[in-house]
């Protein structure tokens, strides 16, 4: 009771907020995209390796810290765009429904009209991507995954979530929401994991050039690549993708990334968009990390700063991700 009488005096203080900002940018919207890390519920799935995310396994995983994972998203997402949410959001590393379900309907993101589309992958840990929309400027059109898996071989991953809809009653869009394979076994040799992905992505976003050569794309999610990565910098020279993402700084320490590994910062979440969006003459883009003071914690092994995460190891942190969010923010220009 304590928990439900404390969002609900939050979501109360955030309402003169959001509706003086949603009415002076109506013509404006933002996507953006959040690997959260581990969304898993505190049930055991007999058909998936979720086990050291329950309550009885070594990380103690109970609805308390749950429900502390799903507030921290949910502030990242309300105060990622000035308090007026993103009308798109990409996720990855959502083990199912009911952990969306208590995302937007049992958080602080209860009265932004959120509506999701998921589908389970094969994927043999169980995580999924998904998609959240807000049902008063977007409208799906149609949804489905796009496999990636080879159950000849008995590889598994996650796969591609599709969706066509239209954007504030005019744009319509494609959007495509991705988590390539990991590095698991090497740089090198997962490398053609991910390029099979990519191929993926290409056939369809051929098909859709071959019907409008000047559509409206939006390819995002954790890539698990760099821009100089063979398998993103193909799929993005093919596709005529761009993007535009602005890496700026904190406390004159440079966050030159999405994730860090070992010290090292890399970009591997990006937003990427077509040319017939980049180059429409009446919109204006900004494109970057997300970099509030609470997603970061110092960096004591290293230097600087470092996502905080939600566990190191079996030890529990309570951060939100290990990675950062981007967001793409797009806005109409001034007579259009």
């Amino acid at each position: 009771m304590i928990i439900n009488r404390t969002r609900f005096l939050f979501n109360l203080l955030l309402i003169p907020f959001l509706l003086s900002s949603q009415n002076k940018h109506e013509k404006d919207y933002s996507i953006l995209f959040y690997n959260v890390e581990n969304l898993f519920d505190c049930d055991n799935d007999s058909l998936t390796n979720d086990d050291e995310f329950t309550p009885t396994d070594y990380k103690h995983w109970t609805p308390y810290r749950f429900y502390q994972k799903v507030n921290g998203i949910s502030k990242v997402i309300l105060s990622a765009n000035a308090w007026n949410p993103p009308q798109i959001i990409g996720l990855c590393e959502i083990e199912n429904t009911y952990a969306l379900k208590q995302l937007i309907y049992h958080s602080g993101l209860n009265n932004q009209s959120y509506r999701y589309i998921h589908f389970d992958s094969p994927d043999k840990r169980g995580i999924d991507v998904a998609l959240l929309y807000r049902s008063k400027y977007f409208a799906p059109i149609e949804s489905y995954p796009i496999n990636c898996s080879n159950t000849e071989s008995s590889y598994y991953t996650r796969d591609i979530l599709y969706c066509k809809g239209v954007m504030l009653q005019s744009d319509t869009l494609h959007i495509f929401v991705n988590h390539w394979p990991s590095k698991r076994g090497g740089e090198l040799a997962s490398e053609k994991k991910r390029i099979v992905v990519a191929e993926r992505i290409a056939e369809k976003v051929d098909s859709i050039y071959h019907t409008d050569i000047k559509a409206k794309i939006i390819v995002m999610g954790d890539f698990n690549a760099t821009m100089n990565a063979e398998s993103l910098h193909s799929l993005i020279t093919h596709q005529n993708l761009c993007s535009i993402l602005q890496v700026k700084s904190i406390s004159n320490k440079p966050i030159a990334g999405s994730h860090k590994y070992q010290g090292e910062w890399s970009l591997i979440d990006h937003i990427l968009i077509s040319e017939g969006l980049a180059n429409s003459q009446s919109l204006k883009f900004e494109h970057e990390i997300i970099q509030f003071n609470y997603l970061l914690e110092e960096d004591k092994s290293y230097s600087g700063f470092k996502p905080r995460r939600t566990y190191a190891g079996p030890r529990y942190i309570g951060g939100v991700s290990d990675h950062l969010p981007v967001i793409l923010k797009v806005k109409k220009r001034k007579g259009n």
